[in-house]
């Protein structure tokens, strides 16, 4: 079962991330953590067509030539001088897609998945995906409440547009 929840919740989902929710729908017969125990990697390559098709750029293996970097810092003469890297990227929406499994919660991966959005050039969207269930933990629900004291607290203003996660 695929669970999702768009921040600020006051916005409704865009077009674009409704189109990330149904490519995980799409694929959650063969990526729901209460019955595969499937790694990032492999839920990733899972969705890859799905997220291409919805015009994502996806990573596509370890080789840095299979890597999704997206900007971060320019320096002299505007050359790249810093970059991170994401599971999917598109640029036209500046949206950026992450999948974690395991760590995304245990080891506060999606904490860096969404400080890194709040860096990178162009970025205005990102969608964070966790599995739902990790050796008894709710790691989707542990997400969704830590988003949602960030949201509700006020006190601190994230660059970007909007924030969805999605329980797989």
């Amino acid at each position: 079962m695929i669970n999702w929840v768009y921040y600020p919740r006051s916005d409704e989902a865009t077009d674009m991330a409704l189109k990330v929710v149904r490519v995980f729908e799409a694929a959650s017969d063969r990526i729901d953590s209460d019955s595969h125990t499937l790694n990032s990697n492999e839920v990733l390559s899972v969705i890859s067509d799905g997220l291409v098709a919805a015009g994502f750029a996806v990573e596509m293996g370890k080789k840095a030539s299979q890597k999704i970097r997206v900007p971060v810092l320019f320096g002299l003469n505007g050359k790249l001088e810093k970059s991170f890297e994401a599971d999917a990227f598109n640029s036209t929406e500046g949206f950026v897609v992450e999948v974690e499994a395991g760590r995304g919660v245990t080891n506060y991966q999606f904490l860096k998945d969404l400080f890194q959005a709040c860096m990178m050039h162009g970025v205005y969207y990102l969608a964070i995906a966790v599995r739902n269930t990790y050796r008894a933990n709710r790691n989707f629900e542990s997400v969704h409440r830590f988003i949602d004291t960030l949201y509700a607290s006020n006190r601190l203003k994230l660059p970007l547009k909007g924030v969805l996660i999605i329980g797989y």
